[in-house]
């Protein structure tokens, strides 16, 4: 993992409301991209956030990016795990066809790592994700920032606040259940 840069931004912690409580699901919310913004809860209930780069250097080979990020997955699902669900960001629509290949590049290790160890996986709509955190589902990148803000996390840019935002969807609404 050496290759990727990680900046962790400590969250907003949950501490579990009851002392014998049984651990909470580990979940894992994703923005992926060259620049994949992740937020995580543990079992203890801490929400723990940040950004992770998987940028190619002019010396890497084409896969480079995902080898780095399959190795992620794999230090952050036995650091802070195991993990029981991940939720990402499902973008429908991308500004250009680099990006678009990125994403679905991301998307394909993510699915097929998660599938390979039992992990659920859901990706959510944008527009959805906007709407629970902000009220409205075509919010700016402002809004969404300023809206996790405003529940106590001081995200760094707007892929950390995305995945914040998907992560705080995904406890509220007990993954689309509610």
């Amino acid at each position: 993992m050496a290759a990727a840069t990680l900046t962790a931004t400590p969250a907003q912690a949950r501490p579990a409301l009851v002392a014998d409580a049984p651990p909470s699901p580990v979940i894992l919310a994703l923005d992926l991209g060259t620049t994949t913004g992740w937020a995580l809860r543990t079992a203890d209930r801490t929400v723990v956030s940040g950004t992770v780069s998987f940028r190619s250097s002019r010396y890497d080979g084409g896969g480079m990016r995902y080898v780095r990020f399959r190795s992620w997955l794999d230090q952050l699902d036995e650091d802070a795990g195991p993990l029981t669900e991940i939720h990402y960001e499902e973008v429908r629509r991308h500004l250009g066809t680099d990006a678009a290949h990125v994403h679905g590049g991301f998307l394909a290790i993510l699915t097929a790592w998660a599938e390979q160890r039992g992990i659920a996986y859901q990706g959510v709509p944008v527009g959805t994700i906007k709407r629970h955190v902000t009220g409205k589902g075509n919010a700016d990148k402002a809004a969404v920032i300023a809206a996790v803000r405003a529940r106590g996390f001081k995200p760094a840019d707007d892929n950390e606040a995305d995945a914040i935002a998907l992560l705080l969807w995904a406890i509220e609404t007990r993954g689309g259940v509610r």
